[in-house]
């Protein structure tokens, strides 16, 4: 603020004359600049501030400027530099979540044969349908505490499946997988990846996934980056939605849930690994076939490994749809 904003938002707690005196700045110049009218830059800001105000209450005051900035570019075909929102959205006080630390669900059983990773990390497949990721994540209310269970497709990182209940038993899993088989009905040859928590190894679980042609892989033990598309999106969820305020039932929670992923979070919340596109909305770009030959099973059996892939060239700005490659053939 400037000595004259200064000096003109306190002028009725004190004396203009006192102010100028104190400040050591003319009182004709404050004068005059209050009599000026506000520069073309000024009228600029108040109406993007304006602009930037309502994105931001519309993400439930989730977005920071990377996202507020893209939706002005993609939805509002307003072309600023992303420091010149970050500057407007410091002044107006608006800001995206924090991420807080989070706790731990996997719970293992000793001497259980866990499945091997066939992910090896490489969480960009080629087509919906050929890697899933899964994990469980929790929500305390002053009911107790939940559980939710997702299924997300790397592809489109888009929520296809998911599960809540108040215990971490294998049907907590097996009910998001089901959600899951049902929305998108994938072809046999499917990943599906998760930790090695207890109920991914349970039998319950395991024999599902085989009776519907889906590989289980497994990240390695103790480490959260086997599995990070899971890791951030519960990150995400707690961060929007979860850490915002408490939760008196658990019905509430539910409720909040189901809304923020399937209204939200699918079909609204902007993606940074989807050049900035929601997952719906990128998967109507894709135009992917769900029946695709599962290249990625394939070319972990074969041992080949995944390769990495890299956006085409889009002069809008947005990512477009991953280049679908030839299945790779075991000898």
């Amino acid at each position: 603020m400037s000595v004259f904003g200064f000096i003109f938002a306190r002028k009725a707690e004190h004396s203009i004359k006192i102010m100028c005196r104190v400040l050591e700045v003319s009182r004709s110049g404050y004068h005059a600049w209050a009599r000026r009218p506000p520069c073309m830059r000024a009228v600029a800001d108040a109406a993007l501030t304006g602009r930037i105000a309502v994105i931001h209450a519309r993400s439930g005051k989730t977005y920071g400027s990377p996202r507020v900035h893209a939706d002005l570019r993609l939805d509002h075909d307003i072309l600023v530099g992303r420091k010149r929102v970050e500057r407007l959205m410091r002044i107006a006080e608006l800001s995206g979540q924090v991420r807080r630390r989070r706790g731990q669900t996997t719970i293992r059983v000793p001497g259980v044969r866990t499945a091997p990773d066939l992910v090896k990390r490489d969480f960009d497949p080629t087509a919906v349908n050929r890697l899933w990721a899964a994990d469980i994540t929790y929500i305390r209310t002053w009911e107790g505490w939940l559980y939710l269970a997702s299924v997300m497709d790397c592809y489109s990182r888009r929520i296809v499946g998911w599960a809540m209940a108040d215990h971490l038993r294998a049907e907590l899993v097996v009910d998001a997988l089901e959600m899951a088989v049902a929305r998108r009905r994938p072809a046999a040859g499917l990943i599906h990846h998760s930790d090695q928590g207890s109920q991914y190894t349970s039998l319950l679980f395991t024999r599902r996934c085989r009776a519907v042609g889906i590989d289980v892989s497994m990240g390695s033990r103790g480490d959260c980056f086997d599995n990070a598309v899971l890791e951030s999106f519960h990150a995400t969820i707690k961060k929007d939605l979860i850490y915002r305020r408490s939760w008196p039932t658990k019905t509430e929670a539910r409720t909040a849930v189901f809304d923020y992923i399937e209204a939200f979070y699918n079909r609204r919340r902007r993606h940074s690994q989807l050049g900035m596109l929601c997952p719906a909305d990128f998967e109507t770009i894709a135009h992917p076939q769900a029946t695709a030959a599962p290249v990625y099973a394939a070319a972990s059996r074969a041992g080949a490994g995944a390769k990495n892939r890299k956006a085409v060239h889009n002069p809008s700005g947005c990512k477009q749809p991953r280049q679908q490659q030839p299945p790779v053939v075991s000898t």
